[in-house]
């Protein structure tokens, strides 16, 4: 059951052709490999209003819904674009979350992307994973799971 909260912030570069039509999904986690997906930013929590084109350039597009609580703060993202609609490449230059729940410090993230979501465009792949969480004993890599919850909206 949903009892924090999420608003994230994504900017779209401002390189030519930088922006899609795609549907775009985030998977956020904490250092423990708990996370939760967010099917469809758009339809999740949109919040620039009625008509509003989203992920084109130069855009700063705004999200917010709730979200499960987590473990420990997101650390580690994964943003992926279904490569749909016509000029399905995208470039992302950031995606920032802030979480915060009943009793829970507000946690906040900067995912640095600079890289193109397309299967033109070097590094050809409509997915971007940053991993900036801190583990006990050193690095270790996190587990992607199917099986995270998924926040959807019908």
């Amino acid at each position: 059951d949903p009892d924090c909260v999420s608003t994230v912030y994504v900017r779209t570069g401002s390189i030519f052709k930088g922006g899609t039509d795609s549907n775009i999904s985030l998977t956020l986690y904490d250092a423990a490999s708990n996370g939760f997906r967010i099917n469809n930013l758009e339809t999740w929590g949109g919040l620039m209003g009625p008509g509003y084109d989203y992920f084109e350039r130069g855009n700063l597009d705004i999200f917010s819904g709730r979200v499960p609580c987590l473990t420990g703060p997101i650390c580690a993202m994964n943003l992926t674009s279904d490569g749909s609609g016509s000029g399905h490449g995208w470039y992302v230059n950031y995606v920032e979350v802030t979480t915060t729940g009943v009793h829970k410090d507000c946690t906040q993230v900067q995912f640095t992307v600079e890289q193109w979501l397309a299967l033109d465009t070097k590094p050809y792949n409509l997915t971007a994973v940053r991993d900036y969480c801190s583990y006990d004993g050193g690095d270790r890599p996190l587990i992607y799971s199917a099986d995270l919850p998924v926040i959807s909206v019908s």
